[in-house]
């Protein structure tokens, strides 16, 4: 649906404010707290036009005054007068400059409202900052100089607002002396902004003529610019009403740590992000299906009645159920999607592109998981907002991808909650936050789907069996010895007593993965099949061998997190490819070379090593018999071979 946008001069009129259904809505009613930005190209005006805010709501200390007075002589750019952009251009970087690079926040407040203002840079470079002040924002306030109009930039950061989910649009026409207060250009603008961001969605797009250096139609209105009869920006951003929407939304809290200070007191401590509780209320661990009674809303001050969406509280249960940091809490008949593939939109933030296969951490709320884009559905064009094909996402480019977890994690859309919907990709290796994404839907086809509790558990089960559970992950190039060395292991094992079963990969194709070929992409499911598959047998209290190529870390490291710490042990079975080549018992390596098989691991298609391997086992140098004795040993050390006598098992269920 457009934005609403009344025909010039008049303002755009907002709808009425909802009903105030308690004491805390009459209070934000009276005076609540509005978050916005302003933002633009380089050089609009943003820093001018919030310190002119500052400056003639009195917000300036006389000492605060004269040190801006002096500044003005030293680095403004206004002569011998006051240089308002200098009031939050903080950085000696960007003093010299004239511009702004860095997110600066500033607080003011009138009789009628409180603001939090996020002055965020206008160079292309510095996309990523004006993202941070947009993600918080209830208002964004679009700059344009009234000389150059709309610029690429604007019409990339009016995007991104609208990814983020800002509802309300100020079309800040800046300028407008150096254009002498011309209102042909102003409409010409105007209509020129609006082709490009009416359709988007936004809640309202309100423009206001304006000269923020002089502070005309800022904080009074300019008789220069009578033919505006709509309100100045400081009157608008008082009057404007804004609906927290996550007050009813449904109850949403991530746990941010276990609070255990004895052996009397359990709670799990987190921030209400969406909703609100009570005690009584029944509650579940989203991604497990665990569920309790509210015994207790724990704060600082006191016990609570009811907890709302921003408060920081500790949720005790009346029942002791098994959660950690990352997990998300939600009523029993309103729970969250789980899934580890879901559609994002993306705004990339690095000069490195990203790129579809290539693993990252991705950060949602308190979980962080292992992902990777496996494909980029399309980019936007930021000129147009067309869609264009892509294989690659490149600095501040903006694409909707399909994205792959390495287990499953719980989320809302983007639009429905904010902060469930929200997450950071992370380079593994430097650390640094490399793109910013919104949850757009999963990827999973039944999304009414939810884990149902059994009472008897993976743990239950491998006590009875009197080991605990494994997988024995056998990676390396065709005909390193896997499927030798997994069949003498399990036959020690079964030797023992041990609960096993064998995965193959000639004998998985035979059935379970007979549609699958060898392409890259086939080889990517094949592996995402067979380790669903061993979970399974994991979670039956088994050992399970899994003899498989496995070219690629990523997808190794995706069975890895789906099963709990320690109970993945991946084994390299590392023979040189002349060594395998020569042994070749199937004759494939010949076929390779000959161009009769395609995709063959070490000739046309790689073969990733592991990095660290729980073990590796040298084939060149040791006999099966020997290497197989190397796996059982590394078992014993590490716990997983345990006898039924150990006084440590516990039945009770």
């Amino acid at each position: 649906m457009p934005a609403k946008v009344t025909p010039f001069p008049r303002p755009v009129i907002n709808a009425p404010m909802a009903e105030a259904t308690s004491v805390r809505d009459l209070a934000s009613a009276e005076k609540g707290v509005l978050r916005f930005l302003t933002c633009g190209s380089v050089d609009d005006g943003k820093s001018t036009l919030i310190g002119r805010l500052l400056y003639d709501t009195k917000l300036i200390f006389e000492d605060q005054l004269a040190a801006l007075k002096r500044d003005s002589v030293r680095h403004g750019t206004q002569g011998e007068d006051i240089d308002f952009a200098l009031l939050l251009d903080g950085l000696e970087a960007e003093r010299e400059q004239g511009i702004t690079i860095d997110v600066a926040y500033r607080f003011f407040s009138t009789d009628k409202r409180k603001f939090i203002v996020a002055d965020t840079p206008g160079h292309e470079q510095y996309t990523r900052n004006m993202a941070t002040g947009a993600s918080t924002a209830d208002v964004a306030v679009i700059l344009i100089d009234a000389r150059k109009g709309v610029l690429v930039q604007t019409k990339r950061h009016t995007y991104i607002a609208n990814l983020l989910g800002v509802r309300h649009i100020v079309l800040a026409v800046n300028k407008m002396d150096l254009v002498d207060y011309s209102r042909s250009r102003f409409h010409e603008i105007v209509a020129s902004y609006l082709a490009i961001a009416e359709n988007l969605g936004f809640d309202s797009i309100t423009p206001i003529p304006m000269s923020a250096l002089k502070g005309e139609n800022v904080t009074r209105p300019s008789e220069a610019m009578s033919w505006h009869g709509g309100p100045t920006l400081l009157e608008h951003l008082e009057n404007i009403e804004i609906a927290d929407t996550r007050e009813a939304g449904p109850f949403r809290m991530p746990v941010q740590w276990v609070n255990r200070p004895n052996l009397d007191f359990r709670g799990f401590s987190g921030t209400i992000t969406s909703g609100s509780v009570r005690p009584g209320d029944d509650v579940v661990v989203a991604k497990s299906g665990k569920g309790s009674k509210v015994k207790a809303l724990v704060t600082a001050d006191g016990d609570l009645p009811i907890a709302h969406a921003g408060d920081a509280i500790t949720l005790v249960l009346e029942d002791e159920i098994d959660a950690s940091r990352g997990d998300v809490f939600s009523l029993r008949d309103s729970r969250p999607e789980i899934s580890n593939q879901f559609a994002a939109n993306i705004l990339w933030m690095h000069e490195e592109e990203l790129t579809t296969g290539r693993p990252y951490i991705l950060k949602v709320g308190a979980q962080t998981v292992q992902a990777s884009v496996t494909s980029i559905r399309h980019k936007v064009d930021i000129n147009t907002l067309d869609k264009t094909a892509g294989h690659a996402l490149g600095l501040n480019e903006i694409g909707v991808c399909n994205i792959t977890t390495n287990q499953q994690i719980a989320f809302d859309p983007y639009r429905s909650i904010k902060d469930a919907g929200a997450f950071i990709l992370i380079d593994r290796f430097t650390n640094q936050t490399v793109g910013a994404g919104m949850i757009e839907f999963s990827l999973m086809r039944a999304t009414n789907v939810h884990r149902h509790a059994m009472d008897v558990s993976k743990a239950v089960r491998s006590n009875l069996k009197g080991h605990k559970p494994a997988i024995l992950w056998f990676t390396g190039l065709s005909g390193a010895g896997k499927s030798t060395i997994a069949n003498l292991v399990e036959r020690k094992l079964a030797g023992f007593g041990v609960h096993t079963y064998s995965l193959d990969g000639d004998n998985i194709r035979q059935g379970l993965n007979k549609d699958l070929g060898f392409t890259d992409a086939d080889r990517v499911e094949n592996i995402r099949r067979i380790g669903e598959v061993a979970k399974l047998f994991v979670d039956a209290g088994l050992i399970v061998t899994a003899s498989f190529i496995s070219p690629f870390r990523a997808e190794r490291d995706t069975v890895r997190g789906l099963v709990d710490k320690g109970e993945f042990i991946e084994i390299f079975v590392d023979a040189p490819l002349e060594i395998a080549e020569k042994r070749d018992p199937k004759g494939l390596y010949k076929k390779a070379r000959a161009g009769q098989i395609r995709n063959f691991t070490g000739i046309d298609s790689p073969y990733e090593p592991p990095f660290s391997p729980d073990l590796r086992l040298d084939t060149a140098s040791a006999s099966a018999e020997a290497l197989a004795e190397m796996v059982v040993e590394h078992l014993r050390k590490t716990g997983i071979l345990v006898t039924a006598s150990d006084e440590s098992l516990d039945f009770s269920i």
